[in-house]
């Protein structure tokens, strides 16, 4: 049984995970997921060759002033994200990871660069088109679980608030139950935020970031306040929502555990992109299918490339290195032991 996720032609098909009383299928893994997602995103997109692109950044730069002084928070950061994909960018505090989040949500205003999403150019919007932006293409999803729904409301007014103040008038109700019951809450539709678990108010929001069916949904560490099993329901529900409904979602977090639970992560490093993790499905001997990780360092539009962290402390790289060019792969070498090196 399915029906349509939002009035506008196009839009995604909203399917429930099983039928009461039937019994639950398993899970799909991970490759399954992203397959399906990538369906779903083409069926929202008009075809297959509108898929990439859907989040670009080139050369991006924000800037804080502060009682004087310049912080420099996103140095030149690139990123591209195609429709459908479901990636977590990672960092240490202070990285730009939450800087990023903003600007390409609409809550902050990019200093210079290049930042689309979609046909937004997020540099140059107006107030108005910005507002229309943060309300037609974009869900958000707080930390903080007491940010994310009106503690007066239940669970399904709280998904059904966002239809109403966008103008939907049919089939709100019908909307926020199958919401809820996809996310694995709907037995809380009619409890109040106060009588729901911190990750079952999650999965609520998660369901209200989704209610006018956005094109991407924006989530800040989702899972910063719960534990671990709880944050992996969580997680879940957002993978379901990814695959069912084809929504491109932006994960920001400081756990590499959810992290490793995505195709594609992405990791920042003093404003800038410093090295990805792809996962890509491998079939083994035994006709089985596994993940295996690859982790790439970024090289941006200048050749530039920052070595991680381990690599550097390991060979203690400091000022300057050498670089040697082969027909295969390019060497870095410390600067100093290269020149010891030549003078033997």
């Amino acid at each position: 049984m399915t029906a349509t996720a939002s009035g506008r032609p196009g839009s995604a098909r909203l399917t429930p995970r099983h039928d009461p009383g039937q019994p639950t299928t398993a899970v799909p893994d991970l490759a399954a997921l992203q397959q399906r997602a990538a369906e779903r995103a083409a069926e929202r997109a008009g075809g297959r060759d509108r898929l990439r692109g859907h989040i670009v950044c080139d050369g991006l730069v924000r800037i804080f002033k502060t009682e004087g002084v310049e912080v420099v928070a996103l140095q030149g950061l690139d990123l591209v994200i195609d429709r459908g994909e479901l990636v977590a960018i990672v960092g240490a505090s202070g990285s730009g990871k939450s800087t990023l989040l903003n600007v390409l949500s609409g809550l902050d205003t990019p200093t210079a660069g290049i930042a689309r999403v979609a046909d937004y150019d997020l540099l140059a919007l107006s107030n108005r088109r910005r507002l229309a932006y943060r309300r037609e293409m974009v869900g958000f999803i707080w930390q903080q679980t007491g940010r994310n729904l009106l503690p007066y409301l239940t669970a399904v007014e709280n998904v059904e608030l966002p239809m109403k103040l966008a103008g939907r008038r049919g089939g709100r109700r019908e909307r926020a139950r199958r919401l809820l019951d996809l996310v694995g809450v709907g037995h809380c539709a009619d409890r109040r935020p106060g009588r729901m678990s911190g990750g079952e108010q999650q999965r609520c929001a998660v369901a209200v970031a989704v209610a006018n069916d956005p094109e991407i949904l924006f989530a800040d560490e989702p899972t910063g306040e719960l534990d671990e099993a709880t944050g992996a329901e969580v997680f879940a529900a957002l993978r379901t929502i990814n695959a069912e409904l084809g929504v491109t979602i932006v994960v920001v977090t400081h756990d590499h555990a959810v992290a490793d639970q995505v195709r594609r992560t992405v990791a920042i490093r003093d404003g800038r992109t410093a090295s990805e993790v792809r996962r890509t499905a491998r079939t083994t001997a035994d006709g089985g299918t596994e993940l295996v990780s690859e982790e790439y360092a970024v090289l941006d539009r200048t050749g530039r490339m920052q070595l991680p962290a381990p690599f550097v402390e390991a060979l203690s790289l400091r000022d300057r290195v050498r670089l040697t060019l082969e027909p295969d792969r390019v060497e870095v070498r410390p600067g100093d032991r290269a020149h010891a090196e030549e003078s033997e």
